[in-house]
Formats: C-alpha cells, sequence, structure tokens
C-alpha cells in the first residue's frame, strides 16, 4: 500500500497572481450520501478531513480532480500506428473531454441499449499545477502537480455523427474514469513507466514510454502555445495499441507502475435515444477503429451490416 497523503494546497504568488497547485500527499475523494468528501487512505480505511472514517471496502469513490477543461491527445504510441497500419503525423493533434466525463475508482460506465462498440483506452493522466502558456518542452514538467491512470472511455457507434469532435464518442458521463488518487510529480517519472489495461483480469494493453512517439513533456509545450492550462486541468496522454470494445458486466482496470489502479464496471443502460439526434450506426470507421479493422475491410463490413 502506498504510503498515504492527506493535503493538496494552493499557493498565490504575489508577483502575477497565478494560481499555482502543487500536490504533496495522495488524497481521495469519496461519495457520502448527496455530498462528496476528501480523505486520505490509511489501510483498510479512508480517513476524512473531519475525522469520521469509512471502510476502504465500502467507499464510493469520485474522481480525485477538478478540472477546468480536459485535454485528449489522439494517436501517441507506435504501437497503435503500427496495429492501425498508419503513417506517423507529423504532430499530435487533441480533443476535449467535458468534466461530467469524470468518474472514480470502482465506478460504472454505461453503454446505452443499442450500441456495441464501447472502447477502453488505457492512458497516463496528467494533472497540471502550474499556469502553462508558452512553456518550453524543458520546463513544461515543471508545471505538473502530478499524475494518475485513466480510462479514455469511447462509444464509437457515433463516430459518423461526431465528424471529427469527438463529443458523442468521448464526451458522455462517466467515460473517463481517474483515480484512485493523484501521485505527486515527484514521485513519479513520466519517462519510465509500463502501462497496462485489464479486461475481466486479463491483460489486454501493455506498453511502456518509450513506445510513446510523443512524451508528456512535448505535449504540454504543444498545447500551451495556444491554450492556457490552469491548476487542476487534466491533460490524457494517448493509449497503445489493442483498444477493443467492452460488454456489460465486464471490468476494467487500468493500472501504471508507480501510480495504482483504476476500476470501472460495464453496465447496460436502458435509454431511448431515438426521440431525437443522430442514431447509433455501424460505419466503417467505428470498425476501423474499434477492432482495428483495415478501412477497406471496415467499409465491406460495414456495407454488409447496412444491406441485412
Amino acid at each position: 500500500m502506498p504510503r498515504t497523503i492527506d493535503r493538496i494546497f494552493v499557493l498565490r504568488t504575489r508577483a502575477d497572481r497565478r494560481t499555482m497547485r502543487t500536490v504533496t500527499e495522495r488524497r481521495v475523494r469519496v461519495e457520502l450520501g448527496q455530498a462528496s468528501a476528501w480523505g486520505r487512505l490509511d489501510g483498510t480505511t479512508i480517513v476524512l478531513e473531519d475525522g469520521r472514517t469509512v471502510a476502504e471496502a465500502d467507499a464510493r469513490y469520485l474522481a480525485p480532480v477538478a478540472p477546468t477543461k480536459i485535454i485528449a491527445v489522439h494517436l501517441t504510441y507506435r504501437s497503435r500506428l503500427t496495429e492501425y497500419a498508419a503513417r506517423t503525423p507529423a504532430y499530435p493533434s487533441y480533443f476535449m473531454k467535458p468534466p461530467s466525463t469524470l468518474n472514480g475508482h470502482r465506478g460504472i460506465v454505461r453503454r446505452p441499449r443499442g450500441t456495441r462498440f464501447l472502447n477502453y483506452e488505457g492512458e497516463l493522466a496528467v494533472v497540471i499545477g502550474r499556469r502553462m502558456h508558452g512553456v518550453t518542452v524543458e520546463d513544461a514538467l515543471a508545471h505538473v502537480a502530478g499524475y494518475a491512470p485513466a480510462n479514455d472511455v469511447g462509444l464509437h457507434d457515433f463516430r459518423h455523427a461526431d465528424r471529427g469532435s469527438m463529443l458523442r464518442v468521448k464526451g458522455q458521463d462517466g467515460f473517463l474514469p481517474i483515480g484512485p488518487w493523484v501521485t505527486p510529480a515527484d514521485e513519479f517519472d513520466p519517462t519510465d513507466f509500463t502501462l497496462r489495461t485489464y479486461l475481466n483480469g486479463e491483460v489486454v494493453q501493455e506498453a511502456d514510454a518509450s513506445d510513446l512517439i510523443w512524451g508528456v513533456a512535448y505535449q504540454l509545450a504543444d498545447l500551451s502555445r495556444l491554450i492556457t492550462l490552469e491548476p487542476g486541468d487534466v491533460v490524457l496522454t494517448g493509449t497503445p495499441a489493442n483498444s477493443r470494445p467492452m460488454e456489460p458486466g465486464d471490468v476494467v482496470a487500468v493500472e501504471i507502475s508507480g501510480l495504482g489502479r483504476v476500476e470501472s464496471t460495464i453496465v447496460d443502460w436502458d435509454v431511448d435515444l431515438t426521440a431525437v439526434g443522430d442514431q447509433p450506426s455501424v460505419s466503417g470507421n467505428t470498425l476501423h477503429v474499434a477492432l482495428a479493422i483495415p478501412e477497406d475491410e471496415a467499409d465491406r463490413m460495414a456495407e454488409q451490416e447496412r444491406n441485412r
């Protein structure tokens, strides 16, 4: 069990009034009735800030972050480019997830009834500690508060509808399990880690930092050229090969060496999507991305589905 930590504090500099968030200890956030509370893990017990305790086994975890924005990157792992037989992009490209995607350790991820391609994507999440704008690659990591494992869930039945925005695919409520805590930046090396994703106890994704085309520092510097990253913001740094669909009842976990493990259970969501809006559909792009099928074959399979 990692050593427990019990405080995240905010300092404000007089010179430029920019907020600085320094993660000095691992804290967890849990649900208590209709409210939430911060605490620290002490063995099998969570000790809350007001002194009350909660059995860890009974805790309902919430995401241990409160970002103004969440930015995710497209293809950044060489293994995934190889899997898709794709050319290496000249530079990374990004999309955004709303804060309502946040989900906690041992939470549920809902797959809308009638959809089929809800994929896991194990990722390293970076939590910003100091405002970043125009920061160099060399200075980027000094602006990080901490790191956590995350699952950048995507529902690829909506790829045809999003037209590149990823809002329906990646932006649905609960589509970002993260935690259980944020590990302080000085306790983790983002250039030396191993990421594993487990589906029902079996390893389905595995990669280390050497698989990244663009490291964490490069991604942060690239983003901060035009987008101001505020303390608490979350940057997702990409997923390796073998992202695949999950089914209701599956338990998926993302584990990163030195950071811990975030788990989720997939459930069937009985929701009516037919009243308004574009409907889920199996396009060639759906099959290509969700199953890593070559594009020509994916287009043929999608056409066959449409003609049934």
